[in-house]
């Protein structure tokens, strides 16, 4: 990320009529059904949880079983991509959260559905790196905000559409056919993936001159530098930070919605997933927002860090604010425009975050996304146990209300932190300005 960004052109480089829209799509894709193999469990926790006979803390520990491995292995999963390159590397990835998936569908109590979580965590640790590193080689640097907006964007569809993709399925033959259709889905996108994508674009079949210049330097995309760990640690782990809070409240909203609307206000599965789904879809529209508005900045010469702190903190705290009629308490209706309204702006955040390793490191955007969503998983493993051992313990007024004091510490932080551009010229590292985008500013 720079601190002085040249201007560019108004609009961004066009997608329409070029290859690289069609890795976006498949990215798209990709993303929705990650995020419907990661949530499906929510929507299906009531049913669940009655079966086995658990209580919200055991629930809790399950969801969290995901995010431990997803944790601990985001910046080894965005080396994956790095060294084998992202084609093979999400093949292997979707095929075995595939596997994980259809293994959750079979469980049979606590342990194989903890261990099932806890594979598919493991699996989609690297996704999202590795989906960096892909965009990092097809997208024009200027439509990085843009890029992961889209792609995020298709990531809460697939959240807003498992509600009621498990309802149906649990309506007709229980919550378990649920998890073997998105399986499928999960083994589809895999085979797809392996014969459409081309891990360097100069490769790519029908792919014109223009196209090639309109895309980051091949020394950029094609090289692999030793990783620079103490800089990048510099300037990523505020940005560490600042996705622990986003996470914590992405994952009170993904893991407790359905529970919370059906034990507050008495809905029914078929009431609840609607609501659910319509709260989320608030976030498919942050998503693009927030990826297009700092890029916007950015096209009309404003400045890179400035541009994605800004809409951070716009984000977090929005987000906060409308949280806080859920910390009073209210009716159904309130309650619903205020989580619809705080998803929203949470959402804001999204695509931003994602933009910045690629900002930050372009040769290493999938370590450097890595280590900035370690942050997210982090908040993953504790935001579902601690968010679930204060609902049995005092209801829920108190988890909102952390949740709101974790976005104000996440929007300061998000404030104050100036991550620069890292890159790499004959072995030499530099910081701040690359040379040639001095001399053309």
């Amino acid at each position: 990320m720079t601190t002085a960004t040249p201007a560019a052109p108004a609009k961004g480089t066009p997608f329409r009529g070029r290859i690289r829209g069609r890795v976006l799509l498949l990215l798209c894709f990709m993303y929705a059904i990650s995020y419907i193999d990661r949530t499906n469990i929510s929507t299906a926790l009531p049913h669940i949880t009655e079966e086995f006979g658990f209580n919200e803390t055991t629930a809790g520990v399950i969801v969290a079983a995901f995010s431990l491995p997803y944790a601990l292995l985001q910046v080894f999963g965005g080396t994956i991509s790095e060294k084998f390159g992202p084609r093979k590397a999400l093949f292997v990835i979707t095929v075995i959260w595939g596997v994980a998936t259809l293994w959750t569908g079979f469980a049979v109590g606590f342990w194989t559905l903890f261990a099932a979580r806890a594979l598919l965590g493991l699996s989609e640790a690297a996704a999202f790196p590795t989906a960096t590193q892909a965009m990092s080689r097809w997208i024009p640097r200027d439509r990085n905000g843009f890029a992961q907006g889209v792609v995020h964007s298709a990531a809460r569809l697939g959240n807003a559409l498992a509600p009621l993709v498990v309802a149906y399925f649990i309506a007709i033959s229980g919550w378990r056919l649920a998890f073997f259709a998105t399986a499928v889905l999960s083994f589809a996108w895999a085979i797809a993936w392996w014969f459409l994508f081309r891990d360097k674009p100069e490769s790519a079949k029908g792919i014109t001159q223009v196209e090639l210049d309109e895309l980051p330097p091949v020394a950029t995309r094609a090289t692999r530098p030793p990783v620079p760990w103490g800089q990048l640690a510099k300037q990523i782990l505020p940005v560490t930070f600042v996705d622990f809070g986003y996470g914590w409240t992405l994952w009170v909203f993904l893991t407790w919605l359905p529970t919370f609307l059906s034990s507050t206000y008495g809905l029914a599965i078929g009431d609840f997933a609607l609501f659910t789904t319509l709260i989320l879809l608030a976030g498919v529209v942050g998503d693009t927002v927030g990826g297009m508005l700092s890029d916007r900045i950015i096209h009309r010469g404003g400045d890179t860090r400035n541009a994605r702190r800004a809409i951070l903190v716009v984000g977090l705290g929005g987000s906060l604010l409308c949280l806080v009629p859920l910390v009073i308490g209210q009716g159904l209706l309130v309650a619903t425009i205020s989580l619809a309204l705080s998803f929203f702006f949470l959402e804001l955040c999204n695509a931003n975050l994602w933009a910045i390793p690629m900002d930050v490191a372009p040769q290493w955007s999938g370590t450097a996304s890595g280590f900035m969503n370690t942050g997210f998983g982090v908040a993953g493993v504790l935001s579902p146990i601690v968010f679930g051992v204060l609902v049995d313990a005092s209801g829920w007024q108190l988890p909102f209300a952390l949740s709101c004091v974790l976005l104000g510490a996440a929007a300061v932080v998000a404030w104050f932190m100036k991550p620069q551009r890292l890159t790499s010229t004959d072995g030499v590292l530099e910081v701040g300005v690359p040379k040639a985008e001095q001399r053309s500013a």
